[in-house]
């Protein structure tokens, strides 16, 4: 018989349910093929909680009774960054963490842990829309924005809700091997190991409009039609500036240079011409790219994926 792996999966009122089924499932499928795992749910003072979708949870103990665990799970929420972190929620992952052999946390569960210090010094990621906050609000967290999931020693982060799932693979992989894993991930209809980072569900560019009426107008123009020939002279020519002036507002305001800029409107724009159905080629020469080599090149940078398989994974159904 397999020693038990206790896993404390600490929730709240609001929770993303997703955040705490995803991964809850990979254990229990893999206790179908032979591992342990004991899954306890706990919460401050031991209530049931209301997830986000409004689906009661049942709470199996308080946190503060709840024993020691060989992994401790924080879920996370849409209440999370918008508002604070509770202290006694605050506390209750401090104190879970201190009984716990390794810690993890799903989505915005990773404000949880930053506002407890647990990622203190180390590297973390969370949802990409919310990477750039968790940077300003804890500096001294190192963020990897692109990130399915991060291990910095005993402590792990992941991105997005179904990142969950496949942190918790990962965490399977290494307690049971990779051939268990591959089994309950085959047996899920899920990736093992997801291609990509989380950047192919984000769009490039986020953020405020450039403050400067001439900036408004250069990245209107390009984004209007991003086929066309934009060297730094013709954006400087349309926004009636200097090019060493337009140079410099990029860097000021989008913290960029004029021509990484109309890449990224140009790869946008090709993303959302593969979503809708055409193909490299076309996506390629529509979005300004010249050629689907040219494409492929700013997919693999910016994506670590080919076109071909961003649009297999995300085009529309016809």
């Amino acid at each position: 018989m397999t020693a038990v792996h206790r896993v404390a999966v600490l929730v709240f009122d609001g929770v993303k349910l997703l955040d705490v089924a995803g991964p809850s499932e990979v254990f229990a499928e893999a206790n179908r093929g032979g591992a342990n795992y004991e899954l306890v749910i706990c919460s401050v003072g031991g209530h049931d909680v209301d997830s986000s979708t409004g689906m009661r949870i049942p709470v199996d103990r308080d946190v503060v009774d709840s024993g020691s665990f060989d992994t401790l799970l924080v879920m996370g929420g849409d209440v999370f960054p918008s508002t604070p972190v509770s202290p006694e929620l605050r506390e209750a992952a401090s104190d879970l963490a201190g009984r716990s052999g390794r810690v993890a946390s799903i989505c915005t569960g990773t404000f949880i842990l930053a506002a407890s210090g647990l990622l203190d010094g180390r590297r973390a990621t969370t949802h990409w829309q919310h990477t750039a906050t968790l940077a300003r609000a804890y500096p001294q967290i190192t963020v990897v924005p692109d990130a399915i999931f991060i291990q910095d020693g005993a402590v792990f982060s992941s991105a997005g809700v179904t990142a969950g799932i496949d942190l918790a693979l990962a965490l399977l992989e290494r307690d049971h091997g990779a051939e268990m894993a591959r089994r309950v991930a085959q047996l899920l209809v899920v990736f093992l190991q997801r291609p990509g980072g989380q950047s192919q569900f984000s769009p490039s560019l986020s953020g405020p409009r450039p403050r400067v009426p001439a900036l408004r107008e250069v990245v209107d123009a390009v984004t209007a039609d991003p086929a066309g020939e934009y060297s730094v002279e013709q954006l400087a020519a349309l926004a009636h500036l200097s090019p060493r002036h337009l140079t410099r507002l990029f860097r000021e305001e989008l913290g960029t240079t004029p021509a990484k800029y109309v890449e990224l409107i140009r790869f946008d724009s090709a993303k959302a011409l593969l979503d809708a159905g055409h193909s490299v080629t076309e996506a390629a020469q529509l979005a300004g790219f010249g050629s689907s080599e040219s494409l492929r090149r700013a997919f693999s940078t910016h994506l670590g994926i080919s076109p071909q398989v961003y649009r297999r994974r995300f085009q529309a159904f016809g």
